[in-house]
């Protein structure tokens, strides 16, 4: 009997003709980013067109995908979970019209997104579902630091992200691994099952895992959510924490590389623990290249990337997302690490 309805299963999966969708989606600093690059560069042979989200008001994200053939659409004026789903729809319909163009879609959620509205989208929008069908929706954790949200009490009414996003996870991607020890994981590993238990988790390195256990791998099954939260398809309010924010600054010049490093230091050691997410890609003077840096919580990690073009205008880019932060401040401490201002 269970032989039959395998075999059943397996051909109706192999008669679906929908585009497969993959909800790419994880706290702040996860490693979302790092494994769309991965995604967009390995010699896989697929065709995948990709939807990015961010949440704040200056883009970056958009710089550190790297330069690749396929399809990559920006949505950066809100959550992809709130204000922005009839965006997502939209941008969804202008692909089909260009099917031809790809195999999949791979749609990278803010590190702040419920990803139940996301998926409801697939559901309760009938041209939607007749042509896209969801896949899996993959959560990278990063086992640094994830228990630290999970604890985190949130004022009444204000939904916890990062168990949302483990709750509703089809994979999990249990990454930086390297960074705590094999007690630590026991324990995350626990939380995470605690949470949802029958999901499995891929443990990684700088999101080093197989594609084919993320990619086209039929995981996410309506009715399984259903009977975990039978009011999934009713289109409810969600309220995000407000002492959240993220401040984007944008400033034109060159950067004095010692007191950028300097200011960057004392940053983390003294708001580290509310910084939640912080990255830019930004011009140091007398050098060619842009430096890229990404930051969780007190690490930082920073490299050159690609080289100015010619003519291009040195711009500084960055976005920090945390909680209680001084938006004036930040403007004025980074402004001060421009090469033309006072020291």
């Amino acid at each position: 009997m269970t032989s039959s309805a395998t075999t059943m299963d397996e051909t109706e999966e192999q008669q679906d003709t929908r585009v497969p969708v993959t909800v790419l989606t994880g706290f702040l600093g996860s490693g979302k980013t790092t494994l769309l690059n991965r995604i967009l560069t390995e010699q896989h042979g697929l065709r995948i067109a990709v939807i990015e989200n961010e949440f704040g008001e200056v883009g970056v994200d958009d710089a550190l995908v790297l330069d690749a053939e396929e399809e990559i659409f920006e949505m950066n004026n809100g959550c992809i979970c709130c204000t922005v789903r009839g965006d997502l729809i939209r941008i969804l319909g202008a692909l089909m019209r260009r099917r031809e163009r790809f195999d999949r879609i791979v749609i990278e959620t803010t590190g702040l997104a419920d990803p139940a509205p996301v998926a409801q989208t697939f559901f309760m929008d009938d041209e939607i579902a007749a042509q896209l069908r969801l896949d899996a929706i993959v959560t990278l954790v990063d086992a640094a630091h994830i228990l630290d949200h999970l604890d985190e009490v949130k004022p009444e009414g204000v939904e916890n992200e990062a168990v949302e996003q483990i709750a509703f996870a089809d994979r999990i991607v249990l990454n930086k691994t390297d960074l705590v020890t094999e007690e630590h994981l026991t324990e995350v590993a626990r939380r995470i099952h605690a949470i949802n238990a029958p999901v499995e988790i891929i443990p990684a390195q700088q999101t080093k895992v197989p594609l084919t256990r993320i990619l086209d791998v039929h995981a996410f099954d309506l009715d399984r959510v259903l009977e975990g939260d039978p009011a999934f398809l009713t289109d409810t309010e969600h309220q995000h924490d407000t002492t959240v924010t993220s401040v984007g600054i944008d400033l034109p010049g060159e950067l004095d590389e010692q007191r950028l490093n300097s200011w960057l230091g004392q940053l983390l050691r003294t708001k580290g623990a509310d910084l939640f997410r912080s990255k830019g890609i930004l011009a140091i003077a007398g050098d060619d290249r842009q430096y890229v840096f990404q930051g969780v919580h007190m690490l930082l990690e920073a490299e050159n990337g690609r080289e100015w073009r010619e003519g291009e205008p040195r711009r500084n880019r960055l976005v920090f997302i945390g909680r209680d932060l001084d938006r004036e401040t930040l403007n004025a401490e980074f402004a001060a690490c421009l090469t033309g201002a006072r020291a």
